[in-house]
């Protein structure tokens, strides 16, 4: 209990600071994580590339086809946001990085409105 009074505490933290995302996303980003990590074989490190793809499928697990629409009313319009989302909560303590990572791995991730809503789209006529 004390690790999650600490994680909120140092989301509100970030929250105050940077404005442009609101609390929610922090959390689901952390189980999106959790939710990659899970589908490796051994717990490994992941790249910002694998950890937006998990939080892709994440996303429509949870949302379905209201994903994007749910990211958008976090502050997330594109990849580039689950950058600095991640690199806040690096900064703060709540995730690691190796030397390789940077923000400019969530760069032109995937276009949203593609992934999203045709995607989805796509996804439920399999």
């Amino acid at each position: 209990m004390e690790n999650i009074v600490s994680f909120l505490e140092t989301i509100q933290k970030i929250t105050e600071k940077d404005t442009r995302y609101k609390t929610e996303v922090y959390t689901f980003v952390m189980e999106a994580l959790d939710f990659t990590v899970s589908k490796l074989k051994e717990p490994r490190h992941v790249t910002g590339q694998e950890l937006l793809e998990g939080i892709r499928e994440y996303g429509i697990k949870q949302f379905g086809p209201m994903t994007r629409t749910v990211f958008e009313y976090w502050g997330v319009k594109s990849t580039e946001d689950f950058g600095e989302i991640v690199f806040n909560m690096v900064d703060n303590g709540l995730m690691d990085k190796t030397e390789h990572d940077s923000k400019d791995d969530f760069k032109n991730g995937y276009d949203f409105r593609e992934v999203f809503d045709k995607g989805y789209r796509y996804e439920l006529n399999i």
